[in-house]
């Protein structure tokens, strides 16, 4: 039993929020991803659709989207103008290269030829097709796209060896009480213990899951400071992203002790993070945003993973993880946001502390 899983599509429309496009066009339906265009809304982009309807599933909707292309130039003047495919234009066969060219306009036009069941439906596949489009377009390098697309594959793996896409069906599970596990951090460092918090968290997510780091923990424990391990170098990816690692960077309480790599090698990130790991031998980690990158079994002491999907409760506590504690809807908190998210956990944390 497979369980449903983001569309090709969505990340389709991620990655051209990412390479900062000024609109995007879904030619489709008009409730096609209807959620994930509201949220890039959010994002300061214009998300427009060609609303396609039945007789365009039977005899085509070029002229709908010649139309809205123009339309979109007309109102916006973008610099750039993104295009993307959805089930119903792709399976019919909609020339929408053709169609971009037809419309005449002076926006640079990035095409991204998708669709929900695209090699498997997995996620991933639409954001490597949105890079080599963006690549077409002139906007992203040739070793931008490998190197981008290389972690993307590797995530896609990630989740279907230790994550949610494993195949069989996984029942949903809130993880562990929040104050019972919050307890344990503080305990362990009232008991002058060695803790680690590593941050491997995914793009704007790292908003919400570096909140634990910005809590003053020198205040707090002035001789144990928490070992700090984050993922958010500022000078690897699309500018975007550096964007989210700069602000985390300067929102935490103190310095990263060890940097790991940049917010989108996350399916990566988290293998640097078991080195360093085994060389600090702390009695208690804590692991942040996707933690099932991280081996949890060649890592010593008591492990805390911290993820947003409860459906990966129990994957990471067949890796091994001794508590697991969720942070719900990480990804539509943090969508939009210019600066740290409040977290429950890291709240949790405050809570106990004062």
């Amino acid at each position: 039993m497979i369980h449903p899983r983001p569309s090709p599509i969505a990340a389709a429309l991620y990655t051209l929020r990412d390479l900062e496009v000024d609109v995007i066009i879904m030619h489709g339906p008009a409730g096609c991803c209807f959620r994930t265009g509201r949220l890039l809304e959010d994002e300061g982009i214009r998300v427009i659709t060609t609303a396609m309807n039945e007789n365009d599933f039977i005899f085509g909707a070029t002229d709908k989207l010649i139309e809205t292309i123009q339309e979109v130039e007309e109102k916006f003047h973008p610099d750039n103008i993104g295009v993307v495919g959805t089930c119903a234009s792709m399976i019919i066969g909609e020339n929408m290269k053709n169609a971009a060219q037809e419309a005449g306009v002076e926006s640079n036009i990035v095409i991204v030829e998708t669709h929900g069941g695209y090699e498997a439906g997995d996620n991933t596949a639409g954001a490597i097709l949105a890079l080599r489009a963006a690549n077409d377009a002139g906007l992203i390098s040739d070793e931008e796209v490998e190197r981008q697309s290389d972690m993307l594959i590797k995530a896609t793996e990630l989740e279907k060896t230790r994550g949610m896409a494993k195949g069989e069906y996984i029942k949903p599970d809130y993880g562990d009480n929040k104050v019972k596990i919050a307890k344990k951090i503080l305990d362990a460092l009232d008991a002058d213990k060695k803790v680690s918090i590593v941050l491997n968290a995914k793009k704007e997510t790292s908003y919400l899951f570096a909140d634990i780091m910005t809590i003053d923990w020198a205040k707090y424990y002035p001789s144990n400071l928490p070992t700090f391990i984050l993922n958010t170098d500022e000078e690897i990816g699309l500018p975007y992203i550096k964007h989210h690692a700069e602000t985390v960077n300067k929102n935490i309480s103190k310095k990263a002790d060890y940097i790991t790599g940049g917010l989108d090698e996350y399916p990566i990130t988290g293998i640097k993070a078991e080195e360093i790991l085994n060389e600090l031998d702390s009695d208690l980690t804590v692991i942040l945003g996707v933690p099932h990158a991280v081996d949890v079994k060649n890592i010593p002491g008591e492990s805390i993973a911290v993820t947003d999907g409860p459906r990966l409760v129990e994957p990471l506590r067949q890796m091994g993880f001794d508590n697991v504690v969720t942070e719900l809807d990480a990804h539509s908190k943090t969508l939009g946001a210019t600066g740290i998210v409040e977290s429950e956990f890291a709240q949790t944390i405050r809570g106990l502390l004062e």
